[in-house]
């Protein structure tokens, strides 16, 4: 249902790029990897100018990250939070992430299914914000770079030979995607098991 509603906003904004960038940016809030897919397919096809795909993207999913930070960071100032994990813990956390932000931000933005709690628990400990700030724009820059240019390109034939079917070969690279993430992440976690 997110694509064909993002393609109808950008379709309806045809010719506004403040409207098609809000469209962009409002999507990656809601399923990145899809709205980094249809931006591509958008420019493949003329719709959007390729520098503002791309620095939507970029400024969607880096205020994404940075947001969840902040929502970690938020939740360590209430009480229900501070009793559920107690002083002593989150110092033990606090040292330990400090040390290792940069590993942590680039894994969890490889790995789907990552970002969420390891960005809201960085807040919540404290990990220092210019360490997670600048490892989140550098991780996004590579991640969805590489993934926005191998969905134009993938885009591009998809335009040529599928023409109106181009969005069934879109869901079905969103699905490989998806499952490909899912095994590196099972991989990872056999790796990392005694």
């Amino acid at each position: 249902m997110l694509l064909p509603s993002l393609t109808t906003l950008l379709a309806a904004a045809a010719g506004i790029k403040s409207l098609q960038a809000a469209t962009i940016i409002s999507g990656t809030f809601i399923l990145e990897d899809a709205a980094t897919l249809l931006a591509a397919m958008q420019v493949a096809s003329g719709a959007i100018s390729l520098p503002l795909a791309l620095c939507s993207l970029y400024a969607g999913i880096v205020l994404g990250d940075l947001g969840l930070y902040g929502l970690g960071r938020l939740s360590a100032t209430h009480k229900w939070a501070q009793r559920l994990v107690p002083q002593q813990r989150r110092d033990i956390g606090q040292d330990w992430v400090r040390k290792k932000v940069i590993p942590l931000v680039l894994v969890s933005r490889f790995v789907p299914g990552l970002r969420l709690p390891t960005y809201t628990t960085l807040g919540f400990l404290r990990a220092p914000f210019s360490h997670f700030a600048l490892a989140a724009i550098a991780a996004t820059l590579v991640w969805t770079s590489g993934l926005f240019f191998i969905s134009l390109r993938l885009g591009d034939l998809m335009v040529h030979y599928l023409g109106i079917w181009r969005w069934a070969g879109l869901a079905v690279f969103l699905c490989i995607i998806i499952f490909v993430g899912r095994l590196a992440a099972k991989l990872y976690n056999k790796r990392t098991q005694p």
